[in-house]
């Protein structure tokens, strides 16, 4: 199935089944929000597909024109929001970059830290900017949304909780991060809003690219208008997505609605000039990874952060080249008061 969120009266928008090919939408009868059928999940989910079945088909009434504009984040809010930093290349990227040293640890023990899940912007909402000088970066990743987990749970049971993925452009005020890590007490203002994508998607629309483990396929990221990155989501992931969510869930459980993310995607490469699209590389997930790149090759960054009026366009498209979660498509504006 895949499921989104239309903008709607209340906070928690209306659910809406989508096809396949994200033409046609239908209002959602078995549940009136994605939270909804999430607290019911094993009651709610067979009659979702009946009705996603049916929209196949062309015999649902009231189908209309699916248009990501009309949406909401699939969980416009959420009860929990934690993310992971599966793809060690980024990690290790990113602390060099601030003169840390990634400890052996990282390599075992999973990272994962609890982010703001009280708000989470549309496909096509606006980035909010108060100052440029914060040094705004996109983050694209992919995020499970889970069912219930019981504290302790195997990773074999970490498996069966999963429910839907989604897109997710984790936006990050890179200038800010130093400070707050200088303060041992991890993100909070270097972390705002982020965004997820149109659709959200059960792990059998995703066929072969879900192994159980990981979810492959290139993560298209375009950043005013150029291809900036085509990491493949499943290279490179030190820790798949059963991992995480068991380390999450080691000392208390997590609740239906959970949304876990596996970090910013990132695949191993050369130096600067075979890591770009430019230089034959798959580029990147985020812009921190290639000022990295580029200072450890040139020894200084070039590439700025992005700036008011600056578009980010995240996407993944299956086999046949369809998009599977629809595009986050963003544009950063000035911060107005009372947003």
């Amino acid at each position: 199935m895949k499921l989104a969120t239309l903008r709607a009266d209340g906070r928690d928008g209306r659910l809406i089944l989508v096809t396949r090919d994200l033409s046609s939408a239908a209002a959602a009868r078995a549940a009136p929000t994605l939270q909804a059928a999430l607290d019911d999940w094993a009651q709610i989910a067979p009659r979702l597909a009946e009705e996603a079945a049916a929209l196949e088909t062309g015999t649902v009434e009231g189908a209309f024109a699916f248009d990501p504009r009309a949406c909401a984040a699939p969980l416009p809010r959420a009860y929990q929001w934690a993310d992971g930093s599966a793809y060690l290349n980024h990690v290790e990227l990113v602390r060099r970059a601030r003169g840390a040293e990634m400890p052996p640890s990282f390599r075992n023990d999973p990272l994962i830290y609890q982010g703001g899940s009280d708000g989470f912007l549309g496909p096509t909402d606006d980035i909010p900017l108060g100052d440029e000088a914060w040094g705004l970066d996109f983050e694209a990743e992919i995020a499970a949304i889970l069912d219930d987990v019981p504290m302790g749970a195997t990773e074999d049971e970490a498996r069966a909780t999963i429910r839907l993925f989604v897109l997710v452009n984790d936006v990050s005020l890179r200038n800010l991060i130093p400070g707050e890590l200088a303060k041992g007490f991890g993100f909070f203002q270097s972390k705002p809003a982020s965004a997820l994508s149109p659709v959200a998607v059960t792990p059998d629309e995703l066929g072969a690219a879900w192994d159980g483990d990981r979810v492959h396929g290139a993560l298209i990221c375009m950043l005013n208008g150029t291809l900036f990155g085509r990491p493949d989501a499943g290279a490179d992931m030190a820790f798949g997505f059963p991992r995480l969510i068991a380390h999450a869930a080691r000392t208390r459980r997590l609740g239906a609605g959970t949304i876990l993310g596996a970090g910013t995607v990132s695949n191993r490469q050369g130096g600067l000039h075979g890591a770009t699209i430019a230089g034959g590389g798959v580029g990147f997930a985020c812009i921190a990874e290639l000022r990295t790149y580029e200072t450890i090759e040139t020894g200084a960054a070039r590439t700025p952060f992005m700036r008011t009026g600056d578009t980010i366009r995240i996407e993944m498209p299956d086999e046949a080249g369809r998009s599977i979660f629809g595009a986050i498509d963003q544009r950063v504006v000035p911060f107005q008061r009372g947003e």
